[in-house]
């Protein structure tokens, strides 16, 4: 094997990849915490892209190796034995990743399956949906503690799920707190219970394959948060002529005259995602 291919063996095996009923699992695999690299968020980069492209795929569901940590954030030692310049490009293609998990025309949800704190809350906060299992961490975004800021989106994404003053207090105290906490101010959806990791994860799984074909329109679901996360950044003039636009390609669609005619044949309508 070359040494270009062993890298690229080794950074993929980061983040495991699996695809099954709609659902593509990507697991960030460096228990115990997780912690990202350059080398990883490069093979997150890259499964995010493959479930984009793959016409198999409805949802994206993204978690943590193990029970502990969903993911503690950025790897620290490597932070403090790089240059200024590295850290600045490292955080750049961060940004981007997350960005482009964001901007995915598929739902993703993120199952905080341990501990979710600084930059894995970070990334947690560019899915859609987050799902916790009770008792099984502490999430907030600490990095004050270190001398510096989130800066894998976190001051932007946590201002807009739970306002200005609520997310300049939890991040300049760097307050770490339950799930619990997190679904009060809205950065978590659902709590569910489970004795185990793998229990927790099977609940998960069953919530995502509900937003998946025959029975839900997984390229409406698709085209709403696409509406939604680019809308809610544009003037919003602008976002209702991104609706409009979106509407449109929904009404060509062969699911949206399986659904018109379903109702009006009363009965459960049978999506195929075109």
């Amino acid at each position: 094997m070359s040494e270009a291919k062993a890298q690229e063996t080794a950074a993929s095996s980061l983040v495991e990849y699996r695809a099954e009923e709609g659902v593509a699992l990507l697991t960030l695999n460096d228990p115990p915490a997780n912690t990202y690299s350059y080398e990883m968020m490069q093979a997150l980069d890259g499964a995010i892209l493959r479930a984009r492209m793959d016409e198999g795929v409805q949802v994206i569901v993204l978690t943590g190796k193990g029970e502990k940590f969903f993911c503690a954030g950025a790897n620290i030692s490597m932070l403090s034995s790089v240059t200024p310049e590295y850290k600045y490009y490292f955080c750049l293609h961060a940004n981007e990743t997350l960005n482009r998990l964001e901007q995915t025309p598929k739902l993703v949800i993120a199952a905080l399956n341990g501990h979710t704190v600084g930059g894995g809350l970070e990334v947690a906060m560019a899915a859609d949906i987050r799902l916790a299992r009770r008792g099984a961490g502490k999430m907030g975004l600490p990095e004050v503690s270190l001398g510096v800021l989130p800066g894998t989106g976190g001051t932007q994404r946590m201002v807009r799920l739970v306002g200005k003053s609520r997310a300049i207090e939890l991040m300049a105290t760097g307050a770490l707190f339950d799930f619990e906490k997190g679904l009060e101010l809205g950065l978590v959806n659902h709590i569910y219970e489970a004795e185990t990791g793998e229990a927790f994860m099977q609940q998960v799984l069953e919530y995502a394959r509900t937003f998946t074909l025959p029975d839900r329109a997984a390229r409406a679901v698709g085209r709403i948060k696409r509406s939604v996360q680019t809308g809610a950044e544009i003037p919003f003039e602008s976002a209702l002529a991104l609706e409009r636009e979106l509407q449109q390609q929904l009404f060509q669609s062969e699911d949206a005259k399986e659904g018109l005619n379903a109702y009006v044949e009363k009965r459960k309508p049978q999506f195929t995602g075109k």
